[in-house]
């Protein structure tokens, strides 16, 4: 097997993602072998969509974290980091956190303070 032959079919394994709002799909390829993001290549590329667009590739539900008495909120693509965050928020702030799973996974929980000081 020859060189270029090798290349083509890691660039044929690579997986895409599209987005319906920029009617653009991409092969991973780059993310694999220049970024080195492996089995997070998915996410990598989401997060940075996200991050230079203002919106996640198709088939992309964040985790949503919005706290409900000040302007704080976040997305994130897994449970972990989001769950950390609205606990994080909620105990040093005293807030109520909106902890919503993407739309398929659940329905909102409330994420309060589990630590109240009485004076």
């Amino acid at each position: 097997m020859d060189e270029d032959s090798t290349v083509d079919q890691r660039e044929e394994e690579a997986p895409t993602v599209t987005c319906s709002r920029c009617n653009r799909e991409w092969d991973l390829h780059y993310e694999l072998e220049e970024l080195y993001a492996g089995n997070r290549a998915v996410e990598q590329f989401a997060l940075d969509h996200k991050r230079h667009t203002g919106h996640f590739p198709d088939e992309t539900t964040p985790w949503v974290v919005d706290c409900r008495h000040c302007p704080d909120a976040d997305r994130y693509l897994e449970e972990r980091p989001a769950r950390r965050w609205a606990k994080t928020h909620a105990r040093h702030t005293d807030h109520v956190v909106e902890f919503q799973p993407p739309a398929k996974k659940g329905s909102t929980e409330l994420i309060e303070s589990d630590q109240h000081v009485e004076n």
